[in-house]
């Protein structure tokens, strides 16, 4: 609630305005290195009188990291997550890469499963049901290769623990962040 504001027009709406204005100074950061390393990319050689225009955007960009690093600590730190309200917000098209990887796992290209679950999708759409409710002889006719175990692509904390790479969402991969991050941060002490 610290980071959030009411809604000018309904009271029992809060918008996480700190969070949307983080995401736009993200914006404004990669536009900023981008025009610096297009400054770079032009010098012939060695140093030129070019580089004298890296201050201004360099030191902006340690302000502004700071600011937002300074407000993502804030949000974070009185951040309440409530797993009621987390578990409501899911639904089965979240789910629809993972019915891609499904048949990956059974040996399809990834390039036709991406339009195989594009097209259960669209049936789902058309027939104004949620994805998972799609019985297996519809997806049959789909692509025939989808078989019963296809039910087990429904389980939101296996499709979260099959992304288990650097970064991924996996428990294992989030803690070895964390961890990561906690080594960091005791390094600018």
């Amino acid at each position: 609630d610290a980071y959030a504001t009411g809604s000018s027009l309904m009271p029992q709406k809060k918008n996480p305005d700190a969070l949307e204005l983080l995401r736009g100074k993200a914006g404004m950061a990669l536009g900023k290195a981008v025009g610096f390393t297009a400054t770079l990319k032009g010098l012939p050689r060695a140093y030129n009188k070019d580089l004298q225009e890296d201050k201004v955007p360099l030191f902006d960009a340690v302000d502004t990291v700071k600011d937002c690093l300074a407000i993502a600590t804030g949000v974070i730190a009185t951040m309440k997550p409530n797993p009621e309200m987390m578990m409501k917000a899911l639904s089965a098209e979240m789910l629809a890469t993972d019915l891609a990887d499904y048949l990956v796992r059974k040996g399809v290209p990834f390039r036709e499963t991406h339009h195989i679950s594009g097209a259960c999708v669209r049936l789902a759409e058309e027939q104004k049901v949620s994805l998972d409710s799609l019985t297996l002889e519809q997806l049959q006719a789909i692509d025939s290769r989808f078989e019963a175990d296809v039910s087990k692509v429904w389980d939101y904390e296996v499709s979260v623990e099959r992304k288990c790479s650097i970064g991924g969402t996996a428990k294992e991969s989030v803690l070895k962040q964390i961890d990561d991050l906690i080594a960091f941060a005791e390094t600018l002490n």
